[in-house]
């Protein structure tokens, strides 16, 4: 069988990123299954390298343009960058989304079959002015698809929201009947893929306690999740009532779930980080591609320093392969 060749984004070379890369490319087991190709800068990555004592391979070392495929690790290199280790920067920023682009571009022409994303930080890309909150966003706009979500996947549970990088005042008035069925279906597709069987859904409520009937809050569970739940239900789909999110998450309704349809951003990753930190691998689905990504943030604490966990890019990678 031929190894896939899974692109793999730097992320802000001023986090956590550069390293992270460099202890995958240094892992012999990883190069077996896969054709690791990493999107950044090679003398980044290599003052990366000699900072938490790792020795990289030989590496292909490729332009942003390069018509190619590679069939051993290589680095899509885009040069070096004004960079300051473990601080919040425009250059900074602006790179980690040259990165990005560049690595969608690779997969939308089949040079690559996956991309795996590194942390990005969110302030560096707007003091660079990149009008994207988050790799989601950017991802869909330029796969050029208006039907998609953010998923946490672990094998223990999985959580997709309705919204994500939206302000908590703003969540009311973003979960239309459509969107909550859309992000229904989507996760019923993917779980079906990955478990090769038909997933349990467990749809949250917004409000507390579900709204108890309609007293808590302005009836957004029965005027728009409900109506998504049926909708789906009439289409196969198995899922739950909307539950009060405060017990969604007790051991109980853990074993019987694979997936929890979440509203809202925090809603989902506190309880997923809580029990799947180390393992958990963000996906964005409804894309012409696969797109996996660690579950944390830049670290710009440890940055550089050795103490970075390659667990869940680990998890990443081999979720995309």
């Amino acid at each position: 069988m031929s190894r896939s060749r899974i692109g793999i984004t730097m992320g802000d070379p001023a986090g956590i990123g550069p390293e992270l890369c460099a202890r995958v490319l240094s892992d012999a087991s990883v190069s077996q299954s896969i054709v690791p190709v990493v999107f950044g800068s090679h003398s980044i990555l290599q003052r990366a390298a000699e900072a938490i004592g790792v020795q990289l391979p030989e590496l292909e070392v490729l332009p942003t343009d390069a018509n190619a495929n590679p069939d051993s690790a290589a680095v899509v290199d885009h040069g070096e960058c004004d960079l300051e280790i473990g601080t919040v920067k425009a250059s900074s920023g602006l790179a980690s989304f040259n990165y990005v682009e560049t690595s969608i571009r690779w997969a939308l022409q089949k040079q690559i079959d996956a991309v795996v994303t590194n942390p990005i930080n969110k302030e560096a890309w707007n003091k660079a002015g990149i009008d994207f909150p988050g790799h989601t966003e950017l991802f869909a706009n330029r796969c050029d698809v208006e039907r998609f979500c953010m998923m946490m996947y672990s094998p223990n549970f999985s959580v997709v929201m309705a919204t994500t990088h939206i302000g908590l005042a703003s969540v009311a008035t973003s979960i239309p009947t459509q969107r909550v069925l859309e992000v229904i279906e989507l996760a019923s597709e993917t779980m079906s893929r990955v478990l090769d069987r038909k997933p349990k859904l467990a749809v949250l409520g917004l409000n507390p306690h579900a709204g108890e009937n309609g007293l808590i809050g302005n009836s957004e569970e029965e005027s728009f999740i409900l109506p998504a739940i049926e909708a789906a239900r009439a289409k196969g789909i198995d899922a739950t009532d909307p539950l009060p999110p405060d017990t969604a998450f007790l051991p109980s309704w853990r074993e019987e779930i694979d997936c929890y349809v979440c509203m809202y951003h925090d809603q989902a990753l506190i309880p997923f980080k809580a029990f799947n930190f180390d393992s958990g691998v963000n996906v964005t689905l409804g894309l012409p591609m696969i797109r996996s990504s660690v579950d944390h943030g830049t670290a710009f604490d440890i940055a550089w320093q050795g103490r970075a966990s390659v667990s869940s890019l680990l998890s990443a990678i081999e979720f995309a392969s």
